[in-house]
């Protein structure tokens, strides 16, 4: 169950609910408001709360630039030319706050990105569910030939067969063994804080995590990447399509010049210019070492 009855009963009041604002309000995250987004088997993501729109960048960066904006006609020109010159701060007026729900293992991963507030269910206070992430068929593979930290070709049917029957079996009994640890019936029972370091990563956790638009953004870039893991990806997918409708202009610049866009070294804007011109540039004559030449041919081979 991706959300206790307690959970929804909160959920349905705060939806029902409706209160007069003088704040920015963006119509698309209105619709977004405390509603689940399922993410994995038991995993959901939930906006609990957000400040600002589109207006509340373009208003922070004309009361920081002041005249040097009025060449911008438009406030969507505006926030391109932001992104586009890598400022930050009118992004920062902008905040989210998130209920996710998510495996011990991604929320590792996830809080490498320091740039939020969190609080995590605490397991020292409170017990936590018969919840773990068992990855679909399609998700099992090998270890990548090429890559430290990836993965290769997708597992054959005997050998994930017995990779998921390991999975649930060795989640099961870990479980059962940390319940019992915590008994009261009859024994004395381990404390809640000593029982759980028995519990394998797949296990699910819940945390607020609140952030600003700026941070927001960079973890997207990173996290809905095509490199980044599967698990932690379908997480920043949900995200983007929040962000998405929240602030439309903002995320528009952002798909063109960030997740769309590339970075050039100073030497591949010189080897460009040298082709353009007429020369044949190879890697060795390039300056480049050869995985930078690999990735800069892999873009602008020809």
């Amino acid at each position: 169950m991706p959300l206790t009855p307690e959970q929804e009963a909160e959920i349905a009041a705060l939806r029902e609910t409706s209160r007069p604002t003088l704040r920015p309000v963006a119509e698309g995250m209105e619709r977004h408001l405390h509603l689940v987004h399922p993410v994995l088997d038991h995993g959901f993501v939930r906006v609990v709360d957000y400040m600002g729109d589109d207006s509340s960048i373009v208003q922070a960066a004309r009361v920081s630039y002041g005249r040097g904006t009025k060449s911008v006609q438009n406030d969507e020109g505006l926030i391109r030319y932001l992104i586009r010159h890598w400022h930050s701060t009118p992004f920062e007026m902008c905040e989210i706050k998130l209920h996710v729900k998510l495996p011990v293992f991604v929320a590792r991963q996830w809080i490498r990105h320091r740039t939020a507030s969190v609080n995590e269910y605490s397991a020292r206070y409170s017990i936590l569910d018969r919840e773990f992430y068992i990855p679909a068929r399609e998700a099992l593979a090998a270890q990548s030939a090429v890559n430290n930290q990836g993965r290769g070709e997708t597992l054959g049917d005997d050998e994930a067969a017995r990779v998921l029957d390991w999975l649930r079996e060795d989640a099961t009994q870990t479980y059962d063994h940390y319940e019992a640890m915590i008994s009261q019936e009859g024994q004395q029972g381990l404390a809640r804080e000593l029982a759980r370091m028995n519990l394998p990563m797949n296990v699910y956790t819940q945390w607020y995590w609140k952030t600003n638009l700026h941070n927001l953004f960079n973890f997207i870039r990173l996290r809905a990447d095509a490199h980044a893991q599967y698990e932690i990806r379908v997480y920043a997918d949900v995200l983007g399509a929040v962000v998405k409708d929240w602030v439309p202009f903002a995320w528009q610049a952002f798909e063109d010049f960030r997740m769309g866009g590339l970075s050039l070294s100073a030497k591949g804007v010189e080897v460009l210019k040298r082709r353009l011109a007429g020369e044949v540039v190879t890697q060795e004559t390039s300056g480049m070492s050869k995985g930078e030449w690999r990735e800069f041919e892999g873009v602008w081979g020809v």
